[in-house]
């Protein structure tokens, strides 16, 4: 087994001063210890987009109508979104699913699936946004979404409302209080979040009680299929032996799921960045995870900011594959 102190000599015996590359050879330390070899490799590299709808949306909690995300899977579609462009710019495959949008399914195209396990998830503030069979067929869909011969994996969202679903599973998954876990996302006025506030505390303490009886019923009643859909994506990643790099706080919601129901999961993960939203901060030291891309203020999801950790992933393997070592270059080490 490769250990940490291994790899550690080994960047301490490139042909430079210990450490002097900075954060750059902690994450190919991460990489090193994640793929088990001195070696690693970063491509090919693949993306998969999760697309659903909140019932939640009724509830004022956001600043766009649901419809913005059928919107969105059209343009995403078009190739003129954010994350296709930093895909095309990173050379990372990309597919997108709709996993539970309200709109009607674009034209089947290479790159896009359609497995709608409803149209929409229920409003998490007055009832269960899903029942257990139905995240189970979310998880499921993710899973199928995890094959691929790839390296370096990573999973993304569009989701109108999901930043109340992913704060409310926050608070749930790691016992925070739920105020602690509510950001404005996609640009919410002060009467807006303070409604989405409510709305999380009051479905936080409903799931916290329905936990108690059956934690993936808890889940369930405050989760998106989206949301379900990337945890079951992590869960065969891991499984399966591939590098996953996880986005903002959607993408962290869905790691502790899957942390939870596979635990070991989060031992594949490298966190690309911290998203504004103060959830994303609660997650990622639940999950033990320091994200490479600090102080970047990033809020979109996506799949962004993953998609931006990938050029340092390449130059993170390739000071281990491919500088010398002191006693290659026949320098005396320190």
């Amino acid at each position: 087994m490769l250990t940490p102190e291994a790899i550690r000599a080994h960047l301490d015996n490139l042909t430079k001063p210990p450490g002097s590359l900075g954060r750059l050879e902690d994450l190919a330390a991460r990489l090193a210890l994640i793929q088990q070899t001195l070696s690693p490799v970063t491509e090919p590299r693949s993306i998969v987009l999760f697309a659903a709808d909140h019932g939640v949306v009724a509830e004022g909690v956001t600043a766009w109508p649901s419809s913005v995300t059928t919107l969105m899977v059209a343009n995403m579609l078009a190739g003129g979104a954010a994350s296709c462009v930093l895909a095309r710019q990173t050379r990372t495959a990309m597919t997108i699913v709709d996993v539970g949008t309200a709109g009607e399914p674009e034209s089947p195209r290479p790159g896009y699936v359609v497995a709608k396990v409803g149209r929409g998830t229920q409003n998490l503030y007055r009832e269960a946004a899903m029942t257990v069979a139905e995240f189970e067929q979310a998880v499921a869909i993710g899973r199928a979404q995890a094959a691929g011969d790839f390296a370096v994996v990573a999973a993304g969202e569009m989701g109108i409302g999901n930043t109340t679903a992913a704060a409310c599973l926050t608070a749930l998954l790691t016992g925070t209080d739920p105020d602690d876990c509510v950001g404005r996302g996609a640009g919410a006025d002060d009467a807006i979040f303070d409604r989405k506030r409510h709305v999380v505390r009051v479905a936080t303490e409903r799931a916290r009680g329905v936990s108690k009886g059956s934690p993936v019923a808890g889940i369930a009643e405050v989760c998106g299929y989206e949301i379900a859909a990337m945890a079951g994506f992590y869960m065969q990643a891991a499984e399966d032996g591939r590098t996953i790099v996880l986005d903002g706080s959607i993408a962290a919601a869905a790691a502790m799921v899957a942390q939870y129901l596979r635990p070991g999961t989060v031992e594949a993960m490298v966190a690309a960045h911290r998203s504004a939203e103060p959830g994303h901060t609660v997650a990622l030291d639940a999950l033990g995870l320091t994200p490479v891309l600090d102080g970047w203020e990033m809020r979109l999801g996506e799949g962004t900011g993953a998609l931006l950790l990938m050029p340092l992933l390449d130059a993170a393997a390739a000071i281990l594959t491919q500088m010398a070592t002191f006693q290659n270059a026949g320098i005396g080490g320190p």
